[in-house]
């Protein structure tokens, strides 16, 4: 089966104001099969929500070349759904606006788009709420909110910026199960990005491991913990531990990196 997503020697640079050049990646190879749950871990600044934006179309790469189901992608590619670190909903709509824009967006009938809506307001534990305004719910509620935005329109890839970062511990925790439980029952490919390296664990098929800027793949880890799971109770297996202990030796030396360049630039 051909891969969901390759990125191929990708170097990606961005002009600075004062009229200099920052690499944000360097010669940055990754591949993620179809179905795969992929996560990516890295020090502040080493490109993670860069490679989000070269995925998506967002943001073309200066070298390289990025691939969604072996097409060259130039311009923001199709079923791609996308989930930022904050909330990206329309604090004018109600939650049932919010959630059937995107079939409205593709041009679905407006009855059809409110039923699709409705159904998935209830998958994410919302029925009730429909029409709410953002403002009206808690943090976690707005999460469900844009979790039902992005995945109403079945993307085969969904990207995800650190999504449940500003959440407290125990609605984090809900969050994380509620989007395996979701995922499961689709056939998208996930690329996840967070600097928590537990969720990554947890949550996983597979680990990459980014290098201090510019960033490339340092390593990628396969984690072998069986699912369904639940990840507040996946991370007391010795297992869990190990796999732990093993991805943050390689992961250490890019945060040291990461952190003795930031002391010298305050400095």
């Amino acid at each position: 089966m051909s891969p969901a997503i390759r990125l191929s020697g990708v170097t990606k640079r961005f002009l600075t104001p004062s009229g200099g050049v920052y690499t944000a990646l360097r010669d940055l190879n990754m591949t993620v099969e179809a179905g795969e749950f992929c996560a990516v871990v890295g020090p502040t600044g080493c490109g993670k929500s860069t490679t989000l934006g070269l995925i998506s179309g967002l943001e073309p790469p200066s070298e390289g070349v990025v691939e969604v189901f072996e097409r060259p992608v130039a311009g923001i590619a199709d079923g791609i759904g996308y989930m930022f670190q904050s909330d990206a909903v329309f604090p004018w709509k109600t939650v049932l606006e919010n959630v059937a824009a995107g079939p409205r967006y593709q041009r679905r009938s407006h009855r059809d788009a409110r039923q699709l809506a409705r159904e998935w307001i209830a998958r994410v534990g919302l029925a009730g709420f429909e029409d709410r305004y953002p403002y009206q719910l808690s943090g976690g509620m707005r999460k469900r909110v844009a979790l039902a935005q992005s995945l109403i329109n079945g993307p085969r890839i969904l990207l995800m910026d650190e999504p449940f970062s500003a959440l407290d511990v125990q609605t984090r925790s809900l969050m994380e199960n509620e989007l395996l439980n979701l995922w499961s029952a689709s056939s998208a490919s996930v690329v996840f990005v967070t600097h928590d390296l537990e969720e990554a664990i947890s949550l996983s098929d597979r680990v990459f491991v980014m290098t201090a800027g510019p960033g490339t793949v340092k390593s990628n880890y396969v984690i072998d913990l069986p699912r369904p799971r639940n990840v507040a109770e996946i991370r007391f297996q010795p297992r869990f531990a190990a796999i732990y202990e093993e991805i943050w030796k390689d992961l250490r030396d890019e945060v040291l990196v990461s952190y003795e360049r930031q002391k010298r630039g305050a400095a």
